[in-house]
């Protein structure tokens, strides 16, 4: 346990000094850049998807952003490049880079258009992480996993991922075969009971209904049952609420007036309250809404947990939920849409990277010599050139380190001219102009980098709160403690992390996944911070906090610590196997999704106007609004359809515009 463990994370544990004077934080001389140097970027080694320890939000991308919320400015320091461009992006994740491919699309070629991003890497949230270890790549999400539910993504979603060359039906042939890996070797899906909550570690392999990425399970639910340290009485409420022959658990009531009790319960109230599950039964299910909603079942609707077939409702005859009722959003809407329309979905896609592919392509496409090849099996491999993202006089330019602090029109927004974006880069404030400018970062900060918004529209993009969660991405020698132990993926409901898992087995293009238990790979751990019992956004402020005041060390022990005791019985010695760490910390993860317990509930099921995403996404004059955030949905195609969106908007401003030219010129 004490052994290290490779690093290569020069922004981990710097003491990022951010002072009135904004001096460039000391990660900057990591790439050998002092103060001013301002482009980090330029430095011949400067290659953020290898860095390992603490990524995500790391130290460097977010000291100024705190420093806008506590009241800073900075808009009579910054300094005006003398930079102009046809569309300023403020956020580079997919949504940012989608608002420039569909501007240019619009526009032409000859478009000039500016990227700001605050991160030291491109993609927002899909980010890759890359190691290199015995002379061989090995990459895994960092952030976004997959390209989930491509059946129902929109024909401009859709449309964006082909035009960069993703082709879905391609991917399925190609990769098909490796994606059975683990169910040819007999890998299934398990349970860690930890001593902490169950009195005893514990994994038991071979959980009844499968899921995750094994083969399908042999075991009933009292075979499984039998091996766990829960108590007799939270086994048998188990087996009762999993089987299809349990009662029905409110009587005398219509099935909308069930389904009304359902919405305003959550799925832990339901059990404990209504179902009469034991507490430690209960516990059993305590995390299984966390990879979708990142918060614990006493958060989640009960109303939801039925629409997504959870245990506890086989007996409750409950109708079918017409398609026309439930709400019709990108991306999977996990509990509040209809079991046909779900099912038409498809399976989730996932790169080897996750869905930095996307923004990837994304980006070969804006700027073509930033990385070789042409389709999506070379870029998984191909190694980007940071240097190429931002030079002079190319027409489409992406600029890293750079957070927006103030964004304004140069006059009254009615008639400005362009807008004026303020933003810190390397110690120094700088300022552009773009004659219209796409909003695609977080919403919840447009109200502090744009504060002449109308306060309404402020309130309303203030209204979420993002999910916080942490993606880790751990290298090992081998996985032969899997094999032996017989597992894929494994749940903990009582664990720091509350998920462990064997990547997703693609080979495509030169890119080869780790097919045999001996060679190396790359393990995918979750953890989801939250404080069950409490108002949903307190959970998010707490969960918030407690990631930006755990250091690396802190991650270290417990990722050391759970595999270890998790996986000792297969052989598996964290000092000797674990060969690298990568700590996706994302404080501002996941976009907040309105929920029945919290939220009017029209919001949540259905579409009205006056919500939140909605009103907050309203274009003000060159100003216009996008991110998964406008969507009030955390999936990749919403992302893209609020690029859509926006730069509709902004097209449809820059005709009219021109015609109010025209009308003003002699002809």
């Amino acid at each position: 346990m004490r052994r290290d463990v490779s690093r290569r994370d020069f922004l981990n544990g710097a003491a990022v000094a951010l002072t009135g004077s904004m001096l460039a934080p000391p990660w900057l001389e990591a790439w050998g850049l002092g103060q001013g140097a301002g482009s980090p970027e330029q430095a011949p080694d400067y290659y953020p998807p290898a860095l390992t320890g603490l990524r995500g939000s790391h130290p460097g991308s977010f000291e100024t952003a705190h420093l806008l919320r506590d009241s800073k400015t900075w808009t009579q320091a910054a300094a005006d490049t003398g930079e102009a461009y046809d569309l300023v992006v403020v956020g580079g994740g997919i949504s940012g880079l989608a608002a420039a491919h569909f501007f240019r699309a619009a526009v032409g070629p000859r478009a000039k258009i500016l990227v700001l991003d605050n991160h030291d890497d491109f993609g927002g949230h899909a980010k890759r992480n890359e190691f290199r270890y015995n002379d061989r790549t090995f990459v895994l999400n960092g952030g976004t996993l997959n390209i989930e539910g491509p059946g129902q993504y929109s024909p401009q979603a859709m449309g964006l991922l082909r035009a960069i060359g993703i082709d879905i039906d391609r991917f399925e042939q190609e990769t098909a075969y490796d994606r059975g890996t683990y169910s040819r070797l007999g890998l299934r899906s398990g349970v860690w009971f930890n001593r902490e909550k169950f009195g005893v570690d514990r994994l038991v392999v071979g959980t009844p209904g499968g899921g995750g990425r094994g083969a399908a399970p042999v075991t009933s639910w009292p075979e499984f049952l039998a091996k766990t340290p829960l108590n007799d009485q939270a086994r048998k409420d188990i087996e009762r609420i999993e089987s299809r022959t349990e009662p029905d658990y409110m009587p005398g009531l219509s099935s909308d007036q069930k389904k009304q009790r359902l919405i305003h319960m959550s799925y832990q109230d339901f059990l404990l309250n209504v179902a009469k599950v034991h507490p430690d039964a209960v516990w059993y299910y305590q995390t299984r809404s966390d990879g979708l909603f990142l918060m614990h079942i006493d958060a989640l609707p009960a109303y939801y947990a039925w629409n997504m077939n959870y245990p506890g409702f086989h007996g409750m005859k409950l109708d079918p939920t017409p398609p026309e009722v439930l709400v019709n959003e990108p991306g999977g809407a996990h509990g509040r849409e209809n079991q046909e329309r779900a099912n038409a979905a498809g399976r989730a896609i996932h790169f080897p990277d996750g869905n930095a592919t996307i923004a990837r392509l994304l980006v070969r496409s804006l700027v073509p010599d930033v990385m070789p090849g042409t389709t999506q099996e070379d870029v998984v491999t191909a190694r980007a050139n940071y240097a190429r993202l931002d030079r002079d006089g190319a027409p489409v330019r992406i600029r890293l380190n750079s957070m927006a602090v103030n964004v304004q029109h140069s006059g009254n927004p009615s008639a400005a001219k362009d807008v004026l974006i303020t933003y810190v880069k390397g110690g120094k404030t700088l300022r552009v102009r773009g004659t219209h400018c796409v909003l695609a970062c977080w919403n919840s900060v447009i109200p502090y980098i744009c504060p002449e918004l109308p306060q309404k529209q402020r309130d309303a993009l203030a209204y979420g709160i993002k999910a916080p969660i942490v993606y880790t991405s751990v290298l090992i020698r081998n996985w032969t403690a899997f094999q032996k132990l017989g597992v894929a993926n494994i749940n903990a409901p009582g664990g720091y992390h509350s998920s462990v898992q064997l990547p997703e087995p693609v080979t495509i293009g030169q890119y080869q996944c780790s097919r045999t238990p001996q060679e190396p790979t790359v393990l995918h751990l979750v953890r989801t911070p939250c404080a069950p019992g409490k108002p949903r956004k307190d959970q998010h402020r707490l969960g918030r906090a407690d990631l930006l005041q755990t250091t690396f060390e802190q991650f270290e022990r417990e990722i050391r610590g759970q595999l270890g005791r998790t996986l000792s019985e297969g052989g598996f010695d964290p000092a000797r196997d674990i060969e690298a760490i990568t700590v996706n910390r994302w404080p501002h993860g996941y976009t907040y999704n309105y929920n029945t317990l919290f939220d009017p509930v029209d919001w949540a099921l259905s579409t009205p106007d006056d919500r939140a995403c909605v009103v907050g996404r309203k274009p003000y004059g060159r100003i216009a609004i996008a991110n998964a955030d406008a969507a009030g949905s955390s999936h990749t195609d919403a992302a893209i359809d609020m690029a859509y969106r926006a730069v509709g908007e902004v097209v449809e401003s820059r005709s009219r515009s021109y015609l109010s030219n025209l009308s003003g010129s002699s002809l």
